[in-house]
Formats: C-alpha cells, structure tokens, sequence
C-alpha cells in the first residue's frame, strides 16, 4: 500500500486546574480544509493546532514529528516545541 497522508485539526478546552482538555481530533481532506476549520475554531477554543502525518499502514511506516500548518493559543507542550 502506498503512502497516505492524513490532515487533523486537534483543539483544546479547559480541564482541571490548568490542564488543557483535548477534544475530539477531526479528520480533513486537504491542507488547505484543516487551516480553514482550525482558524474558525480558534476564537471558541483555548488552543487549536492543524497538521498533517504520513505513513504506510501495512508497513507500519509512519512519520516521526507531524508538519504544523497552524497553531494559535494555549497547547500542550509536544505541540509547542515546533
């Protein structure tokens, strides 16, 4: 099987003290979709980032950071460090 790339748009909300909550991840069809929808959830949600990840699943071949198109608020630090 070849290569797929998936696009995501993972925002978060307020938990427990400070903690950050993840919402439901939502799947997107283009690059271009997963920036769109991230932008509009920005000002309802404390953090959103849209990215993208490749991989073969037969092979097990994924890639090992995903490629950030967009990142605004408060996130959890394995998305801040990029």
């Amino acid at each position: 099987m070849a290569r797929l790339t998936s696009y995501l748009v993972q925002s978060f909300v307020a938990g427990r003290g400070s903690a950050l909550k993840a919402d439901k991840p939502m799947a997107c069809k283009s690059a271009e979709e997963a920036q769109r929808k991230a932008a509009r959830m920005a000002s309802s949600k404390l953090g959103v980032v849209a990215y993208s990840t490749s991989g073969d699943a037969e092979l097990g071949d994924y890639d090992d950071e995903p490629v950030y198109i967009f990142k605004t608020g408060r996130l959890p630090a394995q998305f801040e460090e990029q």
